[in-house]
């Protein structure tokens, strides 16, 4: 794997509105799964621009459902980059398979995606989470923190806003 360290990179999210209460929980994924996380972990996706977090947040609906663009400035590390794709020299097998169709395999097929199992190695690793390319915006780049993993940190409980919309720091979850 290839570490690397976030360090104030802004990054942007649409906060569903169900999830208000704890926007940076990853409370949802956690309950439905995504590319990157099973059921039952907890994960905050995020992209490095704003229209990949709009693209991302409408997938493939040709409707935009209601949702808060947030922008904030991170900090996280050590984050798995996985920005270039799957290179046999440097990652394992399983990692050719990251971009796998896991809704296909999940919801329809009823096995798990090999991007989980990437997903648990990353956490057993202790890395905080995966750096990776969009496949909705070309040129947009994801990120996926595991706030819910065994000895993480939990949720962001403070991220700084962009000043897009507060030069304030915002403060989340509770202590």
């Amino acid at each position: 794997m290839i570490l690397r360290e976030l360090t104030g990179v802004t990054v942007d999210r649409m906060h569903v509105p169900k999830w208000a209460i704890a926007p940076t929980s990853g409370a949802g994924a956690g309950t439905h799964g995504g590319r990157a996380n099973r059921i039952g972990l907890n994960a905050l996706y995020l992209a490095l621009d704003y229209a990949t977090a709009v693209r991302e947040y409408q997938q493939l609906s040709s409707l935009m459902p209601p949702g808060t663009l947030v922008s904030y400035s991170l900090t996280a590390a050590p984050i798995v980059d996985f920005t270039n794709g799957y290179d046999g020299g440097r990652w394992s097998s399983l990692w050719e398979d990251f971009y796998c169709d896991w809704r296909h395999y999940w919801f329809n097929e009823r096995i798990e995606p090999p991007s989980w199992i990437i997903g648990d190695e990353v956490v057993s690793s202790g890395a905080k989470g995966i750096l990776f390319k969009s496949r909705l915006t070309p040129g947009g780049t994801n990120l996926v923190l595991y706030t819910g993993a065994p000895g993480s940190d939990g949720p962001p409980r403070r991220l700084r806003s962009t000043g897009r919309a507060a030069e304030k720091p915002i403060f989340m979850g509770l202590s």
